[in-house]
């Protein structure tokens, strides 16, 4: 007779959180989201912890060597995404790996055609007063020149003045050349009185600028997540079909931790892939996704490092509705959790989780923690900003990116759904869609970090572990869902910012 649950299948919009005594010390500045990613023994600590619990998902629209370099310059990592070719996925780790700390990808960008009025608008936007002068406008296209706020006045010159009328051209700039070392370029800029180098290739297209103020590069990125070189910790998705060829070509490129993606890792391939991973590669591997304590103990026994949580609760995932298999986020979550301090109390072995899914609002994000999750992992959420190797594209008034799903036939991952039958995708598990254009990617996960950090301090935990130990969390009703939004009143259309 088949097993059946009787509890309901339970998301994180139908829970909250009781607040607990904030004491005074207890404040956003004092809370430590450092987080586990790998397993580690009672009393020793983790090869690989993240500065803050987030991570970006194995996703086509999500995660290339842009996202995975901007996100461990904020203390997360990214999982750069399998279903491309071995070489393909293999280079965009190496170049995650040679980014340094210090060396900075231009955010502001313009060609020549442009006039002051774009230079000042795009000050207003992203608040630098550096901007690289491009032939095509691109962070990577050939370096002309460069503007400064000492290269215009604003009382005297005309705005619709073009760029080339007042830039300083590339011939009368001191530049550094592809491959130099931070020491190097900071030396530079302090023989030549600097405060911004620009780093080109042999092409003069631009790889980075080095800024004076950030001669400390410690200091202004605190949360950098780095190895032992200074170089950006990376990840990198696989599959269970043609692991001994893509994970030998990962290591070689300087991975740190590899893991499956699958909408269901209940499976004997994951656990073949896991050993082979084990027994060949001094490399951390993470497994999954599961939803249950059965799934998460097998992958845990064939020696996962971390375990993914979640079947069907993306936003672009029709997996559910395709395949009538999945349960709700928190529902699944809340149950592996339980399997996993088990397992710790028994063998003194701590094995990370990582809530994928599900996420909707900021404060789903501090629920999975709660729940249990030493970190999430996010498609949508990151898939809006600048970062995201999709396009920005304007429909109607309003600017998107466009967001599809690797079980979408434009992902054409089969190999991600392939359960030993026919070579090629039958039927698809996920969606293609836009999402909302949000900006930056620091400037949002800077407010979603400050809400998490709020939040905690209201339920008196300044770490995740606290935080794991000490929430209180309550069931809610239909009806006070409604109560807990804006009712009853006539909004404004600017009085609520977007999430």
């Amino acid at each position: 007779m088949a097993h059946y649950y009787l509890e309901p299948s339970r998301t994180f919009s139908e829970f909250l959180l009781i607040p607990n005594l904030t004491t005074k010390e207890c404040t956003p500045n004092n809370v430590n989201l450092k987080t586990p990613i790998t397993k580690f023994k009672r009393g020793e600590q983790p090869d690989i912890a993240l500065n803050i619990p987030f991570s970006s998902a194995v996703m086509q629209s999500v995660s290339d060597h842009n996202m995975a370099a901007a996100l461990a310059q904020c203390g997360g990592i990214s999982f750069i995404f399998g279903s491309q070719s071995v070489e393909d996925q293999a280079a965009m780790v190496r170049k995650v790996k040679e980014h340094k700390a210090g060396f900075v990808v231009s955010r502001s960008n313009l060609t020549p055609q442009h006039t002051l009025k774009d230079v000042l608008d795009l000050k207003e936007q992203n608040n630098h007063s550096t901007v690289a002068i491009t032939d095509d406008g691109t962070p990577r296209g050939k370096l002309l020149g460069i503007v400064t706020s000492r290269d215009y006045r604003i009382s005297r010159d005309s705005l619709d003045k073009p760029v080339q009328e007042f830039m300083t051209p590339f011939s009368s700039l001191i530049y550094g050349n592809s491959g130099i070392t931070l020491p190097e370029a900071n030396d530079l800029i302090w023989e030549h009185k600097l405060n911004c180098l620009p780093i080109v290739d042999e092409q003069q297209k631009l790889q980075y600028l080095v800024f004076r103020k950030d001669y400390d590069s410690h200091k202004e990125n605190p949360l950098s997540l780095l190895d032992s070189n200074k170089s950006y910790i990376v990840g990198a998705g696989i599959n269970t079909k043609d692991y001994t060829e893509r994970v030998p070509a990962l290591v070689e490129a300087g991975v740190d931790v590899v893991v499956i993606d699958s909408s269901d890792g209940y499976s004997e391939w994951q656990k073949e892939t896991i050993e082979y991973v084990k027994a060949n590669f001094d490399v951390k591997i993470g497994a999954g996704n599961v939803v249950d304590r059965e799934g998460f103990l097998y992958l845990v026994e064939a020696g996962a490092d971390f375990v993914k949580v979640g079947i069907g609760g993306g936003s672009i995932c029709i997996t559910r509705e395709q395949k009538g298999i999945g349960r709700g986020q928190a529902s699944s979550l809340i149950e592996v959790n339980e399997a996993r301090n088990q397992y710790f109390e028994e063998t003194g072995i701590y094995v990370p989780i990582c809530s994928d899914g599900g996420i909707v609002h900021d404060y789903h994000m501090t629920l999975a923690l709660a729940m249990g999750a030493d970190f999430v992992m996010m498609g949508r959420y990151f898939a809006r900003f600048d970062e995201s190797p999709t396009k920005k594209l304007k429909i109607g008034n309003n600017f998107v990116k466009e967001f599809w799903g690797e079980g979408s036939n434009r992902a054409r991952n089969w190999q991600r759904y392939d359960a030993g039958g026919k070579q090629g995708l039958v039927f698809e598990e996920g969606v293609d869609s836009y999402v909302p254009y949000a900006g930056s990617l620091r400037e949002n996960l800077d407010k979603t970090i400050y809400k998490i950090k709020s939040t905690m301090c209201n339920c008196g935990s300044a770490s995740i572990a606290e935080l794991q130990q000490n929430a209180r969390i309550t069931l809610v009703s239909a009806t006070s869902l409604v109560e807990g939004g804006a009712h009853d009143v006539i909004m404004k259309e600017s009085s609520r910012s977007n999430e």
